[in-house]
């Protein structure tokens, strides 16, 4: 669900940063050959995902949710030279897509795919993180905050995708996807350990700050 008139998104999308011609190809790629298409970033959010990640300079970032790649390729624009993006996905079959266009990307060799799980596979990861993006299954977004927040160095972004759900976490009957993510709002909103503000961008981004 878009939340702005079209001819303000078509506005924005015009006097934003122009979608680099890679990111334009998987783009068209993914919404003439992938399922559930709306799922990627697009043009003005991802462009909002890289802006962020140059603004901090991550020298590692993790992002749990990888589908055709899109966000990764935008947060590793501004990864330090030898940083490295961890992306966790379990579908074999959009990653296989991602890792197309991982090796035709400059970022080939800072960008680390993860197969499986994501709960399990936080735990084995030896570093810290500065920027984290949150894109996967709903019910578990506060379970992967809860698996992250430790590994978030003070100052760290954690960008929470779908926070608005088209809307439906403002119904008084919510599908289990939007309960999941209205108690993932309040607990952000309400924990001391970070500083957090929701733009509703496309279908909501949640912004939230690593201050203790």
């Amino acid at each position: 669900m878009e939340f702005l008139p079209e001819v303000i998104e078509d506005y924005s999308s015009s006097h934003t940063e122009k979608e680099p011609t890679l990111l334009a190809k998987l783009n068209r790629e993914t919404w003439a050959n992938v399922m559930i298409p709306r799922m990627l970033s697009g043009h003005l959010q991802g462009r909002i995902l890289s802006m962020f990640s140059k603004l901090i300079s991550p020298e590692n970032i993790i992002e749990i949710g990888t589908y055709t790649g899109y966000s990764a390729l935008c947060l590793a624009e501004g990864l330090k030279p030898n940083g490295t993006l961890h992306t966790l996905d379990i579908n074999e079959e959009y990653t296989s897509i991602a890792n197309r266009y991982f090796k035709e990307s400059d970022f080939n060799n800072n960008i680390k795919q993860h197969i499986g799980q994501a709960l399990d596979i936080i735990p084995t990861l030896a570093c810290n993180f500065q920027l984290a993006f949150i894109d996967a299954d709903k019910k578990n977004y506060s379970n992967y905050f809860d698996s992250i927040i430790d590994k978030m160095d003070i100052g760290g972004l954690i960008i929470a995708d779908n926070v608005l759900w088209s809307g439906k976490v403002t119904k008084e009957e919510k599908d289990y996807e939007a309960v999941a993510l209205d108690e993932y709002n309040k607990k952000m909103i309400n924990s001391d350990r970070v500083e957090t503000i929701l733009l509703p961008v496309r279908d909501g981004l949640m912004i939230s700050r690593k201050i203790k």
